[in-house]
């Protein structure tokens, strides 16, 4: 399938950074897979220097399929093509001691994580699956701000605030 215009630009564009902002199934993989096959083929990079980093498991997949296609196994091997999550847990996997964590860590699911919150607020929160929900939100929140549970108690306001505090207390941030 031929490129648009503006498509064809945003693939030959390589002196800096590069949007392709588009809706679904205008084309965005497709500029995206040739980007990559003309940075390889018509600017002499090698496939293990570029990393193509997208949002869903599905659209990695389909990159890798087409960029595939397009260069063949032996021209795309070394191209890392992952999402944000697969590459953070890469990382992670080949620098724990740095990151002063054990080999041995594990990933939780939301299953997981449900489980582990009504462990640890057993007398907090009662078997309340909306207040472990909210928890979780909270947290991840409180992640996001970079918050400690120290900081998260001291600036807690009101009374589920508190005990959202207290029950992050009982973890240890890696």
């Amino acid at each position: 399938m031929r490129l648009n215009p503006g498509q064809q630009h945003a693939v030959e564009f390589v002196t800096g950074p590069c949007l392709v902002l588009a809706g679904a199934g205008s084309g965005k993989t497709r500029v995206i897979t040739n980007k990559i096959a003309h940075l390889i083929r018509g600017c002499g990079y090698q496939a293990r220097h570029i990393a193509a980093v997208t949002f869903t498991n599905k659209a990695a997949r389909e990159m890798k399929e087409r960029v595939g296609q397009t260069l063949g196994r032996k021209e795309a091997r070394g191209l890392m093509i992952s999402t944000f999550h697969t590459l953070g847990l890469d990382i992670i996997k080949r620098e724990y001691a740095a990151l002063g964590m054990k080999s041995n860590f594990s990933l939780f699911d939301d299953t997981d994580q449900v489980a582990l919150l009504k462990e640890l607020t057993e007398g907090l929160i009662e078997d309340d699956k909306v207040l472990l929900q909210q928890l979780i939100s909270t947290i991840s929140n409180w992640k996001n701000d970079l918050k400690t549970p120290a900081q998260a108690a001291a600036g807690a306001k009101g009374e589920r605030d508190r005990i959202f505090a207290t029950a992050t207390g009982f973890m240890t941030p890696i």
